[in-house]
């Protein structure tokens, strides 16, 4: 992966991942809380996206990842809001609350504060999904201010979901 992922190398990631969920007829949803729909505008950013891209959910507080995404409130007070328990919720409920067959969900801490000893700035964790099968999820600890760590999400995300669609 590369670190610093530029906009030309995301937009050639979401094009041929588009290409993948065309030939292989899924559409995708993502579920994002510390990328705020930076998956979605890259997806998006993609002509003729809307034949597979079905709907991005940027979930910020607990409320909304209850309301949005189904996360059980005892979830998030037990395992907090970035956590592998949290994540798996998430993408399993995005796949739930919409039509799409392939999900990705994302939960970090991207800075500048917010860190702490257990889940320092840059932890994130992401999870993926095809509808009817189970989920993965994985940590990561991302280097960088709150773009590269964003930025770097991102780039993991797409690799996942074109694992999920080949």
């Amino acid at each position: 992966m590369d670190e610093t992922a530029s906009d030309k190398t995301l937009q050639d990631l979401a094009r041929q991942l588009g290409a993948m969920a065309v030939a292989g007829h899924h559409t995708l949803v993502t579920a994002e809380s510390c990328t705020g729909g930076w998956i979605a505008k890259v997806l998006t950013d993609i002509a003729g996206s809307s034949a597979w891209f079905e709907c991005g959910i940027a979930a910020y507080s607990y409320e909304s990842k209850q309301a949005l995404l189904g996360v059980r409130p005892e979830t998030l007070e037990h395992h907090g809001a970035v956590s592998r328990e949290t994540v798996l919720e998430m993408v399993s409920g995005a796949l739930v609350h919409s039509g799409a067959t392939l999900a990705v969900a994302v939960t970090g801490i991207a800075g500048p504060s917010g860190g702490t000893t257990d889940k320092p700035v840059g932890t994130v964790w992401v999870a993926w999904k095809r509808r009817g099968g189970y989920a993965t999820a994985e940590v990561f600890h991302f280097e960088g201010d709150r773009e590269a760590v964003r930025r770097q999400t991102v780039e993991v995300a797409l690799h996942g979901l074109m694992r999920l669609a080949g």
